[in-house]
């Protein structure tokens, strides 16, 4: 019988083949480790540059009398993924990937990706058409998609609105642009809108005569178009009287609390409230 012959029998092998694995190993970690550290460089320093532009064109929004913060704000986040998507390319460029193949393959995964994501992708749509026609830019008080409260940013994706709760509510970019948005920022004056109800025993001539009085009183309430007020509706239990005052825009909340709580005040000492 023929006597197998192992590893042991030959040493001098077994030195050979763990030479070689060995160098094999080293060969291998070299390569590789030395595009992974260069991997990781250029993702570092992609990503960084990536955070650096999006802050500068925010920053220029902010500064820049002449560059609109909504459309800095859209711009930058766009800069951000794009360099983002650039990197990742030059990485695997690193190890030896073929980026023209690379591209192709993303066109294909895009496109296959886009049918799945149609919502998603809707929302970029409407990001661009919010920041190409404009119909709020940041800081106006909006009203949109249920959600009521200051413009903070337009991004790819949503749009961040901060409420007057100082709470931040993120809104679908499509769930704006589909929906009715009123803003509350675009002119300069806003018109107010109160009621008071005065009971059928009351004097309304007296009632009408403090109100026009208590409003005449705020320095806040504006002058052209001047002030209305008037019987306007009649109930079974009292006649209603309306106010509507001009204010400047970032007034109007304001002024309101405070006509409000003083027609209840006097009216009410005057016993011409119910």
């Amino acid at each position: 019988m023929d006597k197998v012959e192992t590893l042991v029998d030959h040493p001098h092998r077994f030195e050979q083949m763990l030479s070689r694995t060995m160098d094999t190993a080293m060969t291998m970690a070299t390569t590789y480790g030395l595009r992974t550290v260069g991997a990781l460089i250029i993702f570092a320093v992609g990503w960084f540059v990536a955070r650096q532009v999006q802050r500068a064109l925010i920053r220029v929004g902010r500064k820049s009398p002449r560059v609109d913060l909504t459309i800095a704000t859209f711009l930058g986040a766009l800069a951000k993924y794009l360099i983002v998507a650039f990197t990742l390319i030059a990485v695997m460029a690193s190890f030896g990937v073929e980026t023209t193949s690379v591209v192709a393959v993303l066109g294909a995964a895009g496109i296959a990706i886009g049918l799945a994501l149609q919502g998603t992708l809707s929302h970029v749509a409407a990001g661009f058409m919010l920041v190409l026609f404009r119909p709020f830019r940041v800081g106006d008080a909006v009203e949109t998609a249920g959600v009521s409260g200051t413009v903070t940013e337009v991004g790819l994706f949503t749009t961040e609105i901060r409420n007057a709760d100082n709470v931040r509510v993120i809104v679908p970019n499509n769930a704006v642009w589909s929906g009715v948005t009123k803003n509350l920022s675009s002119n300069s004056t806003r018109r107010s809108e109160l009621e008071v109800p005065i009971p059928y025993g009351a004097d309304a001539a007296t009632a009408l005569k403090m109100i026009a009085e208590i409003i005449a009183a705020e320095p806040r309430v504006l002058k052209d178009p001047a002030p209305v007020v008037g019987v306007s509706k009649f109930t079974d239990v009292n006649a209603r009287i309306t106010i509507q005052v001009w204010t400047v825009t970032g007034a109007a909340g304001a002024v309101q609390l405070a006509l409000n709580t003083a027609f209840r005040d006097q009216l009410g000492r005057a016993g011409l409230l119910k």
